[in-house]
């Protein structure tokens, strides 16, 4: 029986045009279906679980809005992309893509130099220009900054750039890499960490050939695993396992990525699953083979893990809201809000014991202690606030926990011990960036993960990779043949 959810907007797969789209479950799973009227319809799974898609909205949180957007609201959305005053949140993560060129041929990459033939590469200039413009950004400056590409590694300023980013203000820099020049040169490595970069979001696909054989090309696992080995020499102890998760290609792998990343928990901080986002024209057959979503990761994880890491463990992101929202009221000082919807994205952390990893859930009541801490910012002065914010971790969170693990924190109370901390857990998540086919305005306008663009604007992850990327490379891109007759 089919159970309408909600009405929204989408766009045409073929045309991009913005069109009605209607959110509705039937047979246990979560549907978006449109119709444009030039192309036809188009139906797509959203979530797989409508069970776990009900659950995640009861930590929608809403969070802040941008005080300065940089464009109007004129057009429908995702038109407006700048960021637009209808858009519903600020920049948590900043992105800028320093370049398209990459040292590799992927099959499911489409958007590198070499196959739509002009060189994207933003000028130093134009780099600090995205950068100020993303610290600029109030009520909270962007702190986070990831540079992605292509492959930014092929940058030879690319040192320069994280010092140049550190210099603008930025306390955290993260590198996104496939790893290929990380495990070619221990040196390389030690340049990077030196200069400034916190954490390398490594492309991951799993442990087998199968998965770098159909999405790269080629088994690349074995220079991961010699890029995360000069990591470690030159002094990095954060790195992000970023797989690309793709129905039938790397599913079976879910329960090893996490063992591997436990096992290499010295320097892995985080695996972040992303289920594939699907470009280009593509059947409904074709797509119904490839989509997995964010409920099909979590019961895999269950099954894979024969149970160490249970559906129910995993949170959305914006259930950390309400800690962000007490800790600027404690502290007079605004920390970042990830208040992105509810449906992006799903996380858990998993700590080591004696008998191997357990889930955060083991150790604390987290629907509870949100609860508690929700329910505490209401509170009239901060004696009150800090009163109930100890009595809810007595109350949610285990004692061994607090001994072992916070306390330490608690009586150094400085960002190094927090760190230490962060540390000693892995973020098992997930973010599902949409695509033209399950493009849904209501996520997008909540979307915290932005691009910044040399023409001064800041635009959203999932607006930016499904509608303005083409129109921003080619405006500040030359043409491949010309570049390469640059450099000879």
């Amino acid at each position: 029986m089919r159970e309408h959810i909600k009405n929204t907007k989408s766009l045409c797969p073929e045309c991009k045009a913005v069109i009605d789209a209607v959110v509705y479950a039937e047979d246990g799973k979560v549907w978006i279906e449109k119709e444009c009227p030039a192309h036809g319809r188009f139906k797509d799974v959203y979530w797989s679980d409508y069970e776990l898609y009900k659950r995640a909205l009861r930590f929608d949180y809403i969070g802040s809005k941008l005080e300065n957007p940089r464009t109007k609201a004129e057009r429908e959305c995702p038109y407006n992309c700048g960021i637009c005053d209808m858009h519903k949140t600020y920049t948590v993560l900043g992105i800028i893509d320093v370049t398209n060129r990459c040292n590799l041929n992927c099959p499911i990459c489409f958007a590198h130099a070499g196959a739509v033939g002009y060189v994207y590469e933003p000028t130093k200039e134009q780099i600090r220009a995205m950068l100020e413009n993303l610290r600029a950004n109030r009520p909270v400056p962007t702190h986070a900054l990831q540079f992605s590409g292509g492959e930014p590694t092929v940058r030879e300023d690319l040192p320069e750039l994280v010092r140049m980013a550190r210099e603008v203000g930025f306390r955290h820099i993260e590198v996104n890499t496939n790893g290929i020049m990380l495990a070619k040169s221990l040196d390389y490595c030690r340049e990077l960490v030196e200069a400034g970069v916190d954490t390398f979001y490594l492309q991951f696909d799993g442990t087998k050939p199968k998965a770098y054989e159909v999405a790269r090309g080629r088994n690349l696992f074995p220079m991961k695993v010699r890029a995360l080995e000069n990591l470690r020499k030159a002094g990095c102890r954060s790195v992000v396992l970023v797989p690309t998760l793709v129905r039938g290609v790397n599913d079976d792998q879910i329960g090893e990525i996490i063992e591997f990343a436990y096992k290499n928990r010295d320097i892995v901080r985080c695996v972040n699953f992303q289920p594939v986002s699907i470009t280009g024209r593509i059947d409904y057959s074709k797509r119904e083979e490839m989509r997995i979503t964010i409920p099909d990761l979590m019961h895999l994880a269950e099954e894979q893990t024969k149970g160490r890491i249970k559906v129910g463990d995993w949170y959305p992101v914006p259930t950390v809201v309400p800690i962000a929202q007490l800790a600027t009221k404690l502290l007079n000082h605004p920390y970042p809000e990830f208040s992105c919807h509810p449906h992006c994205g799903m996380a858990t952390y998993i700590l080591p014991t004696w008998r191997g990893y357990k889930p955060i859930t083991a150790f604390a009541d987290v629907d509870e202690l949100i609860d508690a801490i929700d329910a505490a910012i209401g509170l009239e002065n901060k004696d009150a606030m800090m009163k109930a914010l100890k009595e809810a971790v007595k109350k949610h969170v285990s004692k061994r926990f607090l001994l072992r693990h916070f306390l330490p924190v608690a009586l150094k109370g400085d960002y190094s011990s927090l760190a230490k901390l962060h540390h000693k857990m892995i973020m098992i998540g997930s973010m599902h960036f949409m695509d033209p086919y399950n493009f849904d305005v209501d996520r997008v306008q909540r979307c915290i993960i932005h691009y910044a663009t040399p023409d001064g604007r800041i635009i959203p992850f999932c607006s930016y990779n499904s509608i303005h990327r083409p129109e921003v490379e080619r405006a500040f891109s030359i043409p491949l043949e010309e570049w390469r007759g640059s450099r000879a």
